[in-house]
């Protein structure tokens, strides 16, 4: 009887023990590869649904010299946003203290450490804005291509190569990792798991210069439907700042790094 009994357990074992390879073959596989592209359009048109928006943000700019060594600079602010028409981005770092304010008619930016601003009329919804600024001026202006109503079409337009890396922890959040390729620059993000798809972490990195720089931009406290106060998109220059042109030397004091450093990352 026992031996009976010990022969009719057999085939159950090695059910069991296929079990167990087949959930140990299962949990060693990579995690599920959902489609990138999907993921990313499911983040744009969530973030373009959202009429206000308000985010603290980092920011890393690395610049490589011509000895090869790779330096880094880092700034930190807020951004501020009212579709369709209005933005605030405030920066500050070691070499720049600067606060741009949009109000749908006119792009005004005020740099801390020069004590003047520039002015622009510049009519029009915060996608024209962020084109026309960085077609005429190329002023860095992190992470606005996040911000657009056409984020997704912007982000793919020059893209070969897309994966979905897998799921990766910004600031103790579960997040999808996304990585991108195109011809001179590659990119990831890494957007928030779950039912509200926000950016959380940006990485570009400019294969055509030398060392490969990268500019990286951490997002945090990424509130929808934000409670903004009426004056938040109105410029009142300081007491004592100068009125300077779009062109003008003191513009320099307005970027990310001190004037003289090697051209960094693309942003």
């Amino acid at each position: 009887m026992n031996e009976r009994k010990s022969a009719s357990n057999k085939p159950n074992n090695l059910v069991n023990v296929a079990l167990v390879a087949a959930a140990v073959a299962f949990a060693a596989q990579p995690a599920r590869a959902d489609d990138p592209a999907k993921l990313l359009k499911a983040m744009a048109d969530y973030t373009a649904a959202q009429k206000s928006i308000s985010a603290t943000f980092e920011s890393d700019i690395e610049v490589v010299t011509p000895e090869l060594e790779k330096i880094q600079f880092t700034s930190s602010g807020r951004m501020q946003l009212s579709r369709p028409d209005k933005l605030r981005i405030s920066r500050t770092g070691g070499y720049t203290d600067v606060d741009f304010i949009y109000d749908g008619k006119t792009a005004s930016i005020y740099g801390n450490n020069a004590k003047a601003y520039v002015q622009a009329d510049l009519v029009g919804s915060i996608d024209q804005l962020v084109d026309l600024i960085q077609a005429k001026s190329g002023a860095a202006m992190p992470g606005t291509d996040l911000l657009l109503t056409n984020t997704y079409d912007v982000l793919m337009s020059n893209v070969v190569q897309a994966q979905h890396i897998g799921q990766g922890m910004i600031d103790g959040v579960e997040c999808e990792h996304l990585a991108f390729r195109g011809a001179d620059i590659d990119w990831q993000i890494w957007i928030e798991s779950g039912a509200r798809p926000v950016p959380r972490k940006y990485v570009i990195t400019s294969k055509t210069v030398t060392g490969a720089p990268q500019y990286t931009l951490r997002i945090r406290d990424w509130k929808n439907d934000a409670v903004v106060e009426a004056d938040t998109f109105v410029f009142k220059p300081p007491a004592g700042a100068t009125k300077v042109d779009l062109d003008s030397g003191a513009m320099a004091e307005f970027d990310e790094i001190p004037p003289g450093t090697p051209s960094g990352a693309k942003k």
